[in-house]
């Protein structure tokens, strides 16, 4: 397993950050999530990432070297010198409102002039008013693509979303926090344009999740105990849209959207790809708030009994089945086994739990439990594994496509 490449004790929340600025254009500045010293330059940084994970391929490189930089809220110029450096070609950036264009060299130096007239297809546009480019001389390199949509998402989410402020992120973080009054919530929502008797739900993900289409609304990356996440409020019927993996959170008002997020959250670390590539809390009614909070690392001997019951080779599938059947002979035909094999399998369970799954409220027990070590052992928010050479998937919520 690749282990995750983001370091989140060196980021601050969105609502705890300073005013956005942009410091000398050549450096970072003095915080960054690679936890760089003041002055130290682009290549330094990118050296630094080629070096967190020398398993992984360039693509997921590019993929945990935006992660950090958006992680670290570093400025747009820093952004576009990233990606120069790793395309080796000026890379560019144009936003409508208010009207901005900046094209920076590999070296981190700023390009005079108008920016190309034919972007040709080295180009991302987006309906909100920002476009990113690569200058490049003849055919494309075999991870622009990738580094165009990973510049794309970290320019948007730096700069705000269409003409949004860019105060909104601040907001967004005061929304999903928990540490926040209702009063604050409801403040922040309607800097955000959410009515205050609407309901929304919070639809989060990892920054290396694969989007088909993206849903619109106020958006940031959020800090969260087990990894950065992008975070999107939604209302609580939304368009149809496609992520993978993604936790879509229970619908609310604007004052306890941080329920919806932290629901959103459990939501997100039950995915399982590619059975479950996006779970919606609602599918576990009240269930799933109870967990989201629970203290998952607390002593709990049902859980516990579980993650005994996982040694077994055909443990996690059986409990799966048996919660999910209404009987024994169901759950057989669920497991394409004989119910005799799958009886043998339940007394297995029944001796370990210390209470039969079929009786009373063993069922419920037994669901609870197994959504419990789900959780404990959920390694969603994990860098995938390198993909094979020359098939590496564009990750992020812009467009999707294979380099």
């Amino acid at each position: 397993m690749v282990r995750r490449l983001s370091r989140v004790r060196h980021f601050r929340p969105a609502h705890q950050r300073g005013p956005v600025h942009d410091p000398d254009p050549q450096h970072l500045g003095r915080e960054n999530p690679c936890g760089l010293r003041a002055g130290t330059n682009m290549q330094e940084l990118l050296g630094r990432i080629a070096r967190l994970d020398p398993s992984a391929s360039l693509g997921l490189r590019v993929i945990a070297c935006f992660d950090e930089l958006i992680v670290g809220n570093v400025n747009t110029r820093a952004l576009l010198a990233t990606a120069a450096a790793l395309a080796g070609c000026t890379a560019g950036f144009r936003q409508s409102v208010p009207p901005r264009t900046l094209r920076v060299t590999p070296k981190g130096e700023a390009v005079q002039g108008e920016s190309p007239t034919d972007p040709s297809n080295l180009h991302v546009a987006s309906e909100d008013g920002i476009d990113v480019w690569l200058e490049r001389d003849g055919a494309a390199g075999p991870n622009d693509a990738l580094i165009l949509e990973r510049l794309a998402l970290a320019v948007r989410i730096r700069n705000g979303r269409g003409a949004r402020e860019i105060d909104n992120r601040r907001h967004l973080g005061i929304l999903t926090g928990r540490e926040s009054t209702p009063d604050e919530r409801l403040t922040a929502a309607s800097a955000l344009g959410l009515s205050a008797t609407g309901m929304y739900r919070l639809v989060v993900a990892p920054l290396f999740a694969v989007w088909r289409n993206h849903p619109a609304g106020p958006e940031d990356v959020i800090a969260t105990p087990f990894g950065p996440v992008h975070a999107i409020v939604v209302p609580e019927r939304y368009p149809p849209f496609g992520a993978s993996p993604c936790g879509i959170g229970t619908a609310t008002p604007p004052d306890s959207l941080d329920r919806s997020f932290r629901t959103a959250m459990v939501a997100l670390r039950l995915c399982r790809a590619p059975k479950e590539p996006q779970v919606v809390a609602d599918s576990y009614g009240g269930l799933i708030e109870l967990l989201a909070d629970a203290d998952e690392h607390a002593p709990h001997s049902d859980a516990d009994r579980v993650e005994a019951i996982a040694h077994y080779a055909w443990g996690m599938e059986t409990i799966d089945a048996v919660v999910a059947a209404q009987s024994v002979r169901e759950a057989a035909r669920l497991l394409n086994i004989h119910h005799s094999t799958l009886q043998s399998r339940i007394d297995t369970i029944t001796a370990t739990l210390g209470f039969n799954p079929f009786e009373g409220f063993g069922r419920s027990r037994l669901g609870a439990a197994f959504l419990l070590h789900r959780l404990r052992t959920s390694t969603v928010l994990d860098l995938p594994a390198a993909a094979a050479p020359g098939n590496v998937a564009v990750l992020g919520p812009a467009r999707h496509a294979t380099v």
